[in-house]
């Protein structure tokens, strides 16, 4: 498959997606490199937006096998893996929904600390362990989240260590007024758009493959390590506002996701190189839920954004020496 045909199989996706999801360009897309990557991709935003819906539309264009879990406060992690049985004097494992290709961890952060960490294992490894027993997710796997604004009632904070297994954190904006009425437009006729299959599973992998084997220039990956570097307040190379507000910057997880999510952007573009823009335009999508930002950042109304946006502003172009 050559970067051409690529790009003219996401966009069908695409297409057939925007028979449901009106307008969101950005978010659909951002949820489909996602998937190209098979990594993990978190959607916030306040309810009724449409977030749950991407994803069940998503699940349904991509052919692969689909899994929900509504997470709620008394939601236990057996609910979310699965749990041995004890049947004919011998135990039996049943599956839970997270045996699936995409999972669906709808508003993911009204459940507990600990049963939202019941998928740290499935999320990194692709596979879970119980009772000492070692079960393999199917592959591809991803997870797909939504979650409210921590502002909002009957929420608790993702804990850092599983917000940095997300590939991307989406933020899920209120849509613009033309898009509002043509949603008006779908969902109040009575009449529901049907979407078909586009690709599947094994189709799904060779795409993965290729955006993994996509090449990717030296001097790109040392500005990649230049931007996640300069998120930690201790290294010299931080901007003011990084030293003042953030408390721990980004892991290595962040540059292999600004360098793995930059190349599957190239690739929608028809594009068979990563270049910088590919890295920059990814880059908030990588970083923001992975600075840890101190109580003085809260109170002055510092967000991670402008603070990805500071390190962007102060490394605007790789320096091309290798």
């Amino acid at each position: 498959m050559n970067p051409e045909v690529f790009a003219e199989k996401t966009r069908a996706v695409v297409d057939e997606v925007g028979k449901v999801i009106v307008g969101q360009a950005a978010l659909v897309g951002a949820v489909l490199m996602g998937v190209l990557c098979e990594g993990h991709v978190l959607l916030e935003g306040v309810p009724g937006l449409g977030k749950t819906r991407l994803l069940y539309t998503l699940g349904s264009v991509l052919n692969v096998e689909f899994g929900r879990v509504q997470f709620t406060p008394d939601l236990m992690p057996a609910d979310i893996l699965g749990t041995n049985v004890l049947k004919e004097g011998q135990f039996e494992f049943h599956r839970g929904p997270v045996f699936a290709n995409l999972v669906l961890a709808d508003e993911i952060n009204r459940a507990t600390p600990k049963t939202q960490s019941a998928l740290l294992e499935a999320m990194q490894e692709r596979r879970v362990t119980l009772g000492g027993e070692t079960h393999a997710l199917p592959r591809p796997f991803f997870v797909m989240a939504t979650q409210n604004p921590i502002e909002m009632e009957g929420t608790y904070p993702l804990p850092e260590a599983q917000l940095d297994r997300f590939l991307f954190k989406v933020l899920v904006e209120f849509p613009p007024a033309d898009d509002l009425i043509e949603i008006m437009r779908r969902t109040t006729t009575g009449v529901e758009a049907e979407v078909q299959p586009v690709v599947d599973g094994p189709e799904l992998q060779a795409m993965g493959a290729m955006v993994r084997e996509l090449p990717a220039a030296n001097h790109l990956l040392r500005y990649v390590a230049t931007i996640v570097g300069a998120t930690h307040p201790d290294s010299p190379h931080a901007p003011e506002l990084v030293k003042r507000y953030v408390r721990f910057g980004a892991s290595p997880r962040a540059a292999q996701a600004m360098v793995l999510g930059g190349k599957a952007n190239a690739l929608l573009g028809g594009r068979p190189n990563l270049s910088a823009a590919d890295i920059r335009e990814i880059a908030p999508y990588a970083l923001r839920h992975r600075l840890v930002i101190g109580y003085e950042a809260i109170a002055d109304g510092v967000t991670p954004d402008q603070l990805v946006s500071a390190v962007l502003e102060a490394f605007p172009q790789p320096e091309a020496t290798d």
